[in-house]
């Protein structure tokens, strides 16, 4: 990609900052000045149960976090997503696919799968709006308000079924009675450029208006030092290759109330994402070790791939009307999403001829994805009681439809030698359409003792057609397998909840519930020539109690909870040879933990939080094998689980025994600790310095056990300091994201014993400025 910014972004970039600074400097020119700050914490209302509630009252599990920390974890351009890893208990992300593909975890359970149409337990709503498709989940959220993470299966009140939580994201929204607009600018290493910002206020009586925006770019900074030929015409060696990206979004919300009773908002939102997909590191990983630290991260050796491109467009509009029909709300939220785009990769992550066999150039290979198409339509209904007595309920239905055109391009494709093969490609079809109807009701028994109840019935139906085969060079056909396969299945999920307001102070709850998620179908399987996998549905019981405090006139806010769940036929990924997934079923999983939030301000002008989770988690099948790591009819890695040996398409393959096994991507232990100190210089500005880090344990990439595929200690800080006046209108700073510049496995390539590493050093300055 370019290493400068265009014209366009510059253009966008220079629109918004004018909106913002403009907005800022009519707000100090209006505000007076404010009394000092409250020195409790603020008293936290989230809608886990899509009511307005204080955290301390629902019966719940959820960890939330603040728009403006958000955006102080993205200030070096980091994809949004992605940056909340690790900052709330048991909750996990990564990627191997590029900031187009992030992969969620929560309590242990997700995916590994890197499949364009892989399906997760972890469900993204943003704005009340599910985005089930693994690109619309990497959907960059900015001028943000709060995020809440819903550990558990939620499966009673929120989009699709889930087995292990949901992230929601809420958005600022437009406001009917006052100017408003926030932004925030940051410029750093590499030249790394964020802003994101938002402007808004009322256009006339009853219509409101808020436009929002966000743009990130990084130079290319990474060389690709490989000088010899290339079978499909990369360019090398070639300083600052690749690394860059360059992310556009924009969002326009209208605010509309026609009657006394009857609200509606419209939102559109576009985005234009193009940059670098994941640099997998071949050899990074040395038979024996996982250690890291000598691996370069700002230079490679690719022969192929055309330096791993990546671009995107995605386009969405959700309209939402809320009637007060007197004693209930009646809400319809209508929502379509639609994404183009493809990425490209040097998948054995290093040059072929660095690695020879006999003599000769081994370990080729490079593929794309392409989602040629993708349309999702859903439709929520829901009708809920709104009054204050002890009875309270909801009842609704759902309808979700999401049909794609995808394709995968193997290497022979993209040659320019006599090997091309222009056939060696597939074209799949994919229809996933799921109807709900679902009810929760809620009765205060006792003035301190509340039960909730909540049931759903679901049907999911997933069906892939195969619409070409890789087919030879000269145009024959060899694929054996299945070229249409429907999955579908109907099932209830629930959930119990029991809350008991001890005092003013504490709260304790328990909660069972029932999840499912759907069956899946792996079709990219196909540009092998191999038959699709498939998995039955997964079911989940979850168990979990806790308490939740407020204590010392709310000055430390302290909750913790104990879980415990199964997980029948878990749906599993393993790789074949060619480093394909597929999918598969096992027994069952169980796992049991305990999570921690803390929020402390011990001292004037100080606020401590703190979080902590512990994990055990344990893959129940003793039938079960997963391929292991194999190159050449080798075994590369060491694996620690029992295994065999068989033959498979003329060389031996490894297949590991897995009972036992913790869940991949399922950090034994996470730490996060955030801390700021505040230095009053006058009545209306301040000095500050805060912090932020990261401390995560034991953590498998995979599915069998090695000395390799593994992480154990990874850690990262943050670190800001700065300059806050106007009554909080403004704000300068400095600032780092990974300070101590830490190697970090994140992810593997098996057979190429490839690393994937975290984000490098980002140093740089920020401005802030918001209306008050």
């Amino acid at each position: 990609m370019k290493t400068g910014i265009t014209k366009s972004a510059l253009f966008l970039g220079a629109a918004f900052g004018a909106l913002v600074l403009g907005g800022t400097a009519q707000a100090q020119d209006a505000t007076a000045p404010a009394a000092v700050e409250d020195e409790a914490t603020t008293e936290i209302v989230v809608t886990a149960e899509r009511r307005p509630e204080t955290l301390q009252n629902t019966p719940v599990s959820v960890a939330v976090i603040g728009g403006q920390d958000a955006r102080d974890f993205t200030a070096a351009g980091d994809d949004t997503l992605l940056s909340l890893s690790g900052k709330v208990p048991s909750f996990y992300a990564e990627t191997t696919t590029g900031r187009i593909f992030p992969r969620f975890y929560i309590r242990g359970l997700g995916n590994i799968d890197f499949y364009l149409g892989a399906s997760q337990p972890v469900s993204i709503i943003q704005d009340d709006v599910v985005l089930e498709h693994v690109v619309l989940k990497s959907n960059p959220v900015y001028d943000l308000d709060h995020v809440e993470v819903l550990r558990g299966p939620q499966g009673s009140l929120f989009g699709r079924n889930t087995t292990a939580g949901i992230v929601k994201f809420d958005t600022v929204r437009p406001t009917l009675d006052r100017f408003d607009a926030r932004g925030t600018a940051s410029y750093g290493s590499y030249g790394s450029v964020s802003l994101d910002a938002g402007i808004g206020g009322p256009l006339a009586d009853n219509v409101a208006i808020r436009v929002s925006g966000l743009f990130q770019h990084r130079d290319d900074y990474v060389d690709n030092a490989y000088a010899g030929p290339s079978a499909d015409g990369t360019k090398t060696p070639r300083k600052n290759a690749m690394g860059g990206f360059d992310e556009r979004d924009v969002r326009v919300q209208l605010l509309v109330e026609p009657t006394e009773n009857w609200t509606s908002l419209f939102s559109a939102h576009m985005r234009n994402y193009n940059g670098t997909s994941t640099l997998f590191l071949r050899q990074a990983l040395k038979k024996g070790s996982n250690d890291v630290s000598n691996v370069s991260r700002t230079t490679v050796r690719f022969d192929e791939a055309m330096d791993n491109p990546q671009d995107y467009d995605t386009y969405g509009m959700s309209w939402n009307n809320s009637f007060d029909l007197g004693g209930v709300t009646l809400t319809s939220i209508t929502a379509y999403e639609t994404s183009s785009g493809y990425s490209r990769g040097d998948t054995d992550g290093g040059a072929a001829a660095d690695f020879p066999v006999g003599g000769v150039a081994n370990g080729y290979g490079q593929s794309m994805g392409r989602l040629a198409d993708l349309d999702q339509w859903t439709q929520e209904v829901r009708l809920a009681s709104n009054g204050d007595g002890p009875f309270k309920w909801q009842i609704g239905g759902m309808y979700f439809d999401s049909r794609d055109i995808t394709e995968f391009y193997q290497r022979a494709w993209f040659l320019n030698t006599a090997a091309r093969n222009p056939n060696n490609w597939v074209r799949l079809h994919d229809v996933n359409t799921s109807w709900a109807l679902f009810g929760q009701a809620s009765y205060q028994v006792t003035p301190k003792f509340r039960l909730t109840a909540g049931v759903r019935v679901t049907e999911d139906t997933k069906t892939t057609d195969l619409l070409k085969t890789a087919d030879t060079a000269a145009g024959a056909v060899t694929y054996p397998g299945r070229r249409h396969v429907r999955m579908s299945d109907t099932q209830p999920s629930w959930d119990v909840s029991a809350l008991y307001e001890v005092s003013d102070d504490l709260s304790l709850y328990a909660r069972v519930a029932r999840g499912f998620r759907g069956p899946t179908i792996q079709g990219r399987s196909a540009v092998f020539n191999s038959d699709f996998t498939t998995a039955n549905s997964e079911t989940i019981v979850s168990y979990e109690g806790g308490f939740k405090s407020s204590l010392f006139d709310n000055r430390v806010r302290f909750n913790l909870t104990g879980f415990y769940y199964t997980v029948d036929d878990i749906q599993l990924n393993g790789n074949d040879s060619n480093g394909n997934g597929v999918l598969f079923n096992a027994d069952k999983a169980e796992a049991y933990g305990v999570e921690a939030d803390l929020t402390l301000r011990p001292v004037r002008n100080f606020t401590l939080t703190a979080g902590a989770s512990w994990l055990h988690s344990e893959i129940k099948d003793k039938r079960v094998y997963a391929q292991a790591c194999a190159l050449n009819g080798v075994l590369v890695c060491t694996v620690k689980d029992p295994y065999v040996t068989r033959t498979v398409f003329g060389a031996n393959a490894y297949f590991a025994q897995i009972d036992g096994n913790p869940l991949p991507n399922a950090p034994e232990y996470n730490l996060n600790l955030t801390a700021r100190y505040d230095v009053p210089v006058s009545d209306s500005g301040k000095f500050f310095i805060s912090t932020d880090w990261n401390l995560q344990g034991y953590t498998n990439y995979v599915l069998y056990k090695t000395d390799e595929f593994y992480s154990d200690g990874n850690f990262e800080g943050g670190l800001k300091l700065g300059y806050q006046g106007g009554n909080g209108t403004w704000e300068i700073a400095a600032f780092a994201r990974n300070i101590t510049n830490e190697k970090n496995l994140k992810g593997v390539i098996e057979n190429y014993m490839a690393a994937v590493l975290n984000e490098p050093r980002v140093i740089g300055i920020s401005l802030t400025g918001r209306t008050r």
